[in-house]
């Protein structure tokens, strides 16, 4: 008897530390009301509604998968304003429903993720024209350290000055990121490098694998440079966003191992508007569905680039083993080149590259030799509109497979625009976007 009431005790105790009726609710009203905290699995942290002004949020504590620590506003999508900035700083964090604007940053990233976090995330947050008015002023809006942590149904739009929006940053171990269902908005061309939309990774870490993952985002005329994301690391899988009159490439800079997939790219006929750039070792590009681009070179709508002999590592490394598969191309400028930015130091074409079963519709411009790959596999893509290169056949009314291609992918755009709940949930505003 004594041993089964040891048992049902020890049980309660299992419970009472683990239940979240045990759980306790803050109501705080300034960042250093919230540093003061020792917060425990289960906690929540509600910010009153009030004066959010040049306050240095950190959250901090240690949360379990099931019983995570929140931090929420009283009214989602209120505002956090001046110099103010969150620092997310533990385990099983979540931040739900903040929203900075009429402010900017003096230093760091608007909010950080520390090196130290892992599951943490930020969701149906914004970040609206949080702009230094010095233009030239170089900040992060977001900064993504750690492990498995995740961005998702925010907004952030109107960052005019230099910087990219959101960075993952790389260590030894890979970080698992997730960055998705996110509303990445309108930012001006800033006419100088740095001002990607997304980048992962940077040229010294590059040749660590990441495995991040960029799903169901929407990009609509994240124009801030020639790339709109740029993957510098290894390993990480880039699917099913819709990139809306984007001038500027989805670019494989440096690193191996990378994966585009099942992406949309709607150019409705902007200038310089781009598709993919490939760079690097056994990257895959598969399914996407690209129309309307008028890039060229560079920024066509499948861009395969040269490379240098002895790149050093913020260089520019031979395309080895790429497959371009099953993509379809429609109305483009230039559909795909081969060689892109040959130079008399750009001297290195790509080797073992594999271009195959593509579907390219009234493209100006089939195919683009800048150099010759080695030991190449050009074969069985389908063309109407265009003439012929070798490599590649009349698609025909009765080619079921590629026909089939070609529906499906529209089709998936729809089925996107119409079903993916992209960016914060109280946000009542809706993207305008046209697909033509």
């Amino acid at each position: 008897m004594k041993n089964k009431i040891k048992k049902i005790l020890l049980g309660a105790a299992f419970l009472a530390l683990f239940n979240p009726v045990n759980a306790t609710e803050y109501r705080v009203n300034n960042a250093q009301e919230i540093s003061a905290l020792k917060l425990l699995p289960g906690d929540k942290v509600i910010m009153n509604a009030g004066d959010w002004k040049n306050q240095q949020i950190v959250l901090k504590g240690k949360g379990t998968e099931k019983l995570p620590i929140t931090l929420l506003t009283e009214r989602s999508g209120q505002i956090i304003s001046g110099n103010s900035t969150l620092k997310i700083d533990g385990e099983y964090l979540v931040v739900d429903g903040l929203a900075f604007a009429d402010g900017y940053s003096e230093k760091d990233a608007i909010i950080t993720f520390s090196k130290n976090s892992a599951h943490c995330r930020l969701t149906n947050s914004s970040i609206i024209n949080y702009n230094h008015p010095d233009k030239t002023f170089d900040y992060k809006w977001i900064s993504v350290f750690g492990t498995y942590n995740r961005v998702d149904h925010c907004e952030l739009t109107g960052k005019t000055h230099q910087g990219t929006t959101l960075v993952v940053w790389l260590s030894e171990k890979p970080n698992y990121s997730q960055i998705d269902h996110n509303y990445f908005g309108p930012r001006p061309d800033l006419g100088v490098n740095g001002g990607e939309t997304i980048r992962i990774g940077t040229s010294d870490w590059s040749m660590y694998d990441s495995f991040a993952k960029v799903e169901n985002n929407i990009f609509d005329k994240c124009n801030g440079e020639a790339e709109i994301i740029s993957i510098k690391s290894g390993r990480n899988l880039i699917s099913n966003n819709l990139f809306y009159e984007c001038v500027g490439t989805l670019t494989f800079r440096h690193g191996n191992n990378s994966k585009v997939a099942n992406n949309f790219f709607i150019g409705n006929k902007v200038k310089n508007t781009g598709g993919i750039r490939l760079i690097g070792e056994n990257q895959n590009v598969h399914d996407n569905y690209l129309q309307g681009l008028t890039g060229t070179a560079l920024r066509s709508a499948i861009s395969i680039m040269n490379a240098l002999e002895a790149p050093k590592p913020n260089e520019y490394f031979q395309v080895k083993n790429a497959v371009v598969k099953n993509n379809v191309i429609v109305d483009c400028k230039e559909a795909i080149v081969i060689g892109a930015g040959k130079n008399s130091t750009r001297t290195v074409p790509p080797i073992n590259l594999i271009v195959e079963s593509n579907v390219i519709i009234n493209s100006a411009k089939l195919i683009t030799y800048t150099d010759i790959p080695l030991n190449s596999t050009i074969k069985d893509n389908s063309v109407k509109g265009s003439p012929l290169e070798e490599g590649f056949i009349t698609l025909k009314e009765n080619a079921v497979k590629a026909n089939d291609d070609l529906m499906l992918k529209t089709q998936n755009l729809k089925n996107f625009l119409l079903n993916e709940k992209v960016g914060p949930s109280w946000k009542k505003e809706k993207p305008n976007l046209n697909i033509r």
